[in-house]
């Protein structure tokens, strides 16, 4: 008997082709008009919920607490090298990119000096476009190769973790062009910054480390049985993409706290240990060698040779803030500045909203028209972006810059103001304010604005910051890798040096120190962008080392992301939007109570009975994409239409009795509550016979007491238990199907590629038995159904799937508030949650998709209509 096979979306296509037009419109994507034609593709979700089939069960049971406390062991010191390695990383890029900069600007200055004289300023130009160019060409290159190193990562690392399994996202090829490519691409003059891909880059070592092989180099293969499931992969992904957060800022708590708050929708204890302790050995990795490693000058303070000062913790620090010496009166910030940093946060909210409006329709058009197309369009877009972001600079310092007297005494920087500001166009003993903020390197620019004593004239703090807001935005979503915290926080920093600038020409606030009020707008830009709160404040007062500035950090963030949600959402959330990734929430939509479970499943099933022919189930594969099947019996023959077919097959005896078994359980359980109403009828019995003899009330009152409480009993007891004769009127499509499990697709896959199966005339006994390590060998390389060699197989062979199921998937009722259903799916990290009537029937199924946030509006705007 073949299995009964209809359509239903348990997990979604796994293909890149666009949905049809009439799915686009139920998740409402096909609301306005120019989203229709976005490329867009479906994805699945990690498989985070535990199989408890035979395999694991025994698997488990084999364990001793000698080898629980090894696995144990093993899952600390694989996370001490996620750390380490994480650092290393970080490590290869900020020396790289130094040595890179250091040439192009040292050959940039020397052709300026010697041309300037002679009047060919555009030769400089011309040496600084071809270094430039090159360098983002390569870079582009390496994104060409793979499209998913493009960006800064961040949106695909918070979708991973959030549960949603993005192609190639966490591969070793990804992580070799995300970290080389974001060389080139900062190098190359690009307003972009290399601390975001440092982020996807420990998520990626996180996830990869662990597993001892690659996709790139299918030959690298260890005999390492350990974390051989999305689980632990996802676990470890999480303390990565901390590392890279600590890396980057030397924030090991802020990235923990980016790790809880931005993606994971599963968190415990000993994973809270475990990151924290890979974030902070990723930071004191990454610490050590930067003490040895040093460029001469960089840190005058340190000890060229001191191994082990751990002078830098990250990538990006901020330098200490403090009042110039013999400046009689400053104060870094007084509770009278705090309303002046709540006006910055609503500016800043508002900037950071026009910001992301741009770039979401500079976004669409790539994605219409640049993306979907050959490489080499991207590549061209590339050195455009490029090009003009270069001319525009070299064009703005050598016009509109203002040459400035340096400051005799050097405050508050990390390198000295003769090595860091820039003399391009400027006669001797004054430097180019414009070309300073535009010709070194970004986190150079932020400290400038934070601590250089000599200010930056308004007029050029000014044009730096529309000139950098326009390009910035126009450069992030190209194809290079591309951060966008450092660009963010330098626009920032601009305009609150404005900001604070111009204050002080006001009278009563003489006081004020300028790099308070650049950090209060970084701070501000930054998260009216992407949103971000608690870790973003702990990650800006982990990199100022000032807990003072903890504060009014704060209050800015929250009143920026208030303010810029009045609009938009942030960067990273629309970037996923456009891509069509599931994402989940922290809660359903509003209103969200007034639907349950049926009103958002899938109800057209398609399934497997728990012995299946070879030929049926191939046939399934090969027809279907599900990534999950429930495993089920009819339950609507009589008992002589069974008997009659179970005596012509032996796939149908199995069957019926695998069947018989599971009602026989069903029975005792009744039969209990049976019992249980029984006592609870006694008992009623007693305390109404009590009290009547009390004489609290007559005989027959009490009666009909007794009477009233046990046809109440009953008909909460019985109700649902027996289909009526409309139950059976919905035709074959709609069979009652008692539900016993859930098989994954791989799970078949790994069934059918090993044989285990048997002939109809043998008992299901003799078919073969794999062990948990060899149904997850394959694990994450799982075969797809036309590389499976069947001619091994006899297509009326049956396969026995009980021992292989998921016997106690999560379920819920027909009736269950769409709230609950949503809280129970992402916190659980469930990929498939079957709904199931009284009688243990399945009704449908809900998966990611059915609870996005565009499909939940839809289905009670849906909902609404019909009432």
């Amino acid at each position: 008997m073949a299995a009964t096979r209809l359509c239903f979306g348990c997990c979604g296509r796994r293909g890149e082709e666009p949905r049809p037009p009439e799915e686009m419109t139920l998740l409402g994507e096909g609301s306005h008009e120019e989203e229709e034609h976005l490329p867009r593709k479906d994805y699945e979700s990690l498989d985070y919920d535990c199989c408890f089939n035979e395999p694991y069960i025994h698997m488990l049971e084999k364990q001793d607490s000698r080898t629980s406390s090894r696995n144990e062991a093993v899952r600390w010191v694989v996370t001490l090298f996620v750390g380490i390695f994480t650092g290393l990383v970080a490590l290869f890029i900020d020396v790289v990119i130094k040595e890179l900069m250091g040439l192009k600007v040292g050959i940039v200055k020397n052709c300026i000096e010697l041309l300037s004289v002679k009047g060919y300023l555009v030769l400089s130009l011309l040496v600084l476009l071809a270094f430039n160019l090159t360098f983002t060409f390569i870079s582009g290159l390496f994104t060409a190769a793979e499209p998913l190193a493009a960006g800064s990562g961040i949106p695909e690392v918070k979708c991973y973790l959030n549960g949603v399994k993005v192609p190639r996202v966490v591969r070793l090829f990804t992580l070799v062009c995300k970290a080389v490519g974001v060389l080139f691409s900062v190098a190359g003059g690009l307003l972009v910054g290399k601390e975001g891909p440092m982020i996807h880059s420990g998520a990626v070592i996180g996830a990869g480390v662990p597993q001892f092989q690659s996709f790139t180099f299918k030959k690298i293969k260890f005999d390492f049985p350990y974390f051989r499931s999305d689980r632990d992969k996802r676990d470890f992904a999480s303390s990565g993409a901390a590392a890279g957060v600590a890396a980057a800022f030397g924030a090991p708590i802020g990235g923990v706290l980016f790790s809880l708050e931005e993606g994971s929708s599963f968190w415990n204890q000993m994973l809270t240990w475990r990151t924290f302790l890979c974030s902070m050995t990723a930071a004191f990795t990454l610490n050590f060698f930067l003490s040895g490693t040093r460029i001469e000058g960089e840190n005058p303070d340190a000890d060229s040779s001191a191994w082990g000062s751990f002078y830098q913790p990250g990538l990006l620090t901020f330098g200490q803030f403090k009042c110039p010496e013999g400046e009689r009166g400053c104060q870094l910030w007084t509770v009278l500045d705090l309303f002046v940093f709540i006006v910055m946060g609503i500016v800043g909210g508002l900037l950071g909203a026009l910001f992301n409006a741009i770039n979401t329709r500079l976004t669409k058009h790539r994605m219409k028209h640049v993306h979907n197309r050959h490489p080499a369009i991207r590549v061209l877009e590339v050195l455009l972006v490029t090009m003009v972001t270069t001319i525009v600079a070299f064009t703005a310092a050598m016009t509109l810059g203002e040459c400035k007297e340096v400051a005799p005494i050097v405050i508050n920087v990390t390198s000295p103001v003769e090595q860091t500001v820039q003399y391009f166009f400027c006669p001797n003993g004054t430097y180019n304010d414009m070309a300073t903020l535009f010709f070194n390197t970004q986190e150079t620019s932020i400290r400038q604005l934070f601590h250089q004593e000599a200010t930056f004239s308004l007029q050029s703090l000014g044009i730096f910051f529309l000139l950098f807001f326009c390009l910035s935005c126009w450069t992030y979503g190209t194809s290079v890798p591309s951060g966008l915290f450092v660009p963010s926080l330098l626009c920032g920093a601009a305009y609150g040096r404005f900001v604070g600038n111009l204050l002080k020409m006001l009278p009563g606030f003489e006081h004020i120190y300028s790099g308070t009020f650049s950090l209060i707008g970084a701070a501000a830009f930054l998260g009216g962008v992407v949103r971000m709160t608690i870790s973003l404040t702990v990650i800006l007062i982990e990199s100022t080392n000032e807990i003072s500035y903890g504060l009014p950090i704060m209050i800015v963030l929250m009143v920026a992301k208030f303010t810029g949600d009045l609009f938009n959402h942030g960067l990273y959330d629309i970037h996923i939007e456009l891509k069509g990734v599931p994402l989940l929430e922290w809660h359903p939509p509003h209103g969200m109570d007034r639907l349950c479970a049926s009103d958002i499943m899938e109800t057209s099933l398609s399934y497997i009975y728990p012995h299946t022919r070879i030929q049926s189930l191939v046939s399934i594969l090969r027809t279907t994409r599900h990534h999950a099947y429930p495993v089920v019996t009819e339950n609507h023959d009589s008992m002589v239409e069974r008997r009659a077919r179970a005596k012509a097959n032996t796939m149908v005896s199995n069957n019926i009795k695998f069947r018989n078994e599971n009602s026989l359980t069903r029975a005792n359980e009744q039969m209990r509550r049976i019992m249980s109403r029984r006592s609870a009828e006694i008992k009623i019995l007693e305390d109404q016979e009590q009290r009547s003899r009390s004489g609290s009330m007559d005989s027959r009152n009490a009666e009909e007491d007794i009477n009233f409480t046990l046809m109440t009993s009953s008909v909460e007891l019985y109700r649902g238990l027996s289909p009526t004769a409309e139950d059976h009127g919905f035709g074959e499509k709609f069979k009652p199907l008692t539900f016993h499990g859930l098989i994954l697709r791989h799970q078949l896959i790994s069934l059918l590629s090993r044989g285990v199966c048997y002939a109809e005339n043998t008992p299901s006994s003799c078919q073969p038995t794999l062990t948990y390590e060899e149904l997850t060998e394959d694990y994450p390389r799982w075969l797809d159904i036309h590389d499976v060699d069947l001619t091994q197989l006899h297509p009326r062979m049956i396969m026995d799937v009980t021992p292989y199921m998921n016997p106690c998937p999560y379920t819920v009722s027909p009736n269950t508030p769409v709230p609950q259903v949503f809280k129970l799916f992402r916190t659980m990290g469930l990929r498939h949650l079957p709904v199931t009537n009284d009688m243990g029937e399945i009704v449908g199924i809900v998966t990611r998709h059915n609870l996005t946030t565009e499909n939940l509006k839809q289905k009670l705007k849906d909902s609404q209509h019909l009432a």
